[in-house]
């Protein structure tokens, strides 16, 4: 699992936090998707509708539509929802955050934090998403990681300090809100060129919160790393691995 988010106050996490509330057209190109495997494994056979919190550009929006849910989608980034209302158009787009929905009690069968809960505050988010779901209401969580355990792509994240850690015992923090917490892991394989790899790069909170000097050395090393130690040509299509790491939970 990530190592629940990174050490950070609360301030600090804000602050990288909101690194995302612009470049809303540049995260829906480069970020990858989520495997329908994870979705399916998460929601409720029974789920009719569905929060999608912290929601993005609408990654895993889309795939909660695929299942056939009416789903709503939160964020505190207007860009973000800009990008999502023009690639899920079915769902409902409304500001807001994991701590302070804005919407009303009992709303969802299920409640879902993809690529996001590390930057929330878990225990008043546990709290208010809790408050939003219906009785025995499943709340999941969902990241994607670059599959360190393969030597290139570990060497690869220390380079972007993408932060993918996979710790197999570690759980996220949830309130005791909810009960019956379980992970899933998907192994899988994004397809992308190395050009991808540099524009995935500047996507990461790292580089965005970084001056023009770090952002200039993070990309040096990558391009070295990439096209003069591992000798792919100019936009070579590699199958970069991930991991892709769920947790559930359900309204106590």
């Amino acid at each position: 699992m990530v190592r629940g988010g990174p050490k950070l106050d609360h301030g600090r996490r804000r602050e990288l936090g909101g690194s995302f509330r612009d470049g809303g057209r540049h995260y829906q190109r480069v970020r990858p998707g989520y495997p329908a495997e994870s979705a399916r494994w998460l929601v409720p056979a029974q789920a009719r509708d569905a929060l999608d919190v912290g929601a993005g550009t609408g990654k895993f929006t889309a795939l909660l539509l695929e299942l056939g849910l009416e789903v709503t989608a939160v964020d505190p980034s207007t860009d973000m929802l800009a990008q999502l209302s023009a690639h899920c158009p079915a769902a409902t787009a409304m500001a807001g955050t994991a701590e302070a929905t804005g919407l009303a009690e009992a709303s969802f069968d299920v409640v879902t934090v993809a690529q996001a809960w590390h930057w929330c505050d878990a225990l008043p988010a546990s709290t208010e998403l809790a408050r939003v779901l219906r009785p025995h209401g499943t709340l999941g969580l969902i990241w994607n990681q670059l599959d360190t355990s393969v030597p290139w792509v570990h060497r690869l994240s220390r380079i972007m300090h993408a932060g993918d850690v996979y710790r197999p015992g570690h759980k996220p923090v949830v309130g005791p809100e909810f009960t019956g917490l379980e992970g899933h892991v998907t192994h899988w394989q994004d397809k992308v060129t190395t050009t991808d790899l540099m524009e995935l790069t500047k996507s990461r909170s790292y580089y965005l919160r970084a001056g023009e000097s770090t952002r200039a050395k993070v990309l040096a090393n990558l391009d070295w790393y990439l096209h003069d130690h591992l000798a792919y040509p100019p936009d070579q299509e590699l199958d970069l691995p991930y991991l892709t790491l769920a947790w559930r939970a359900v309204k106590a």
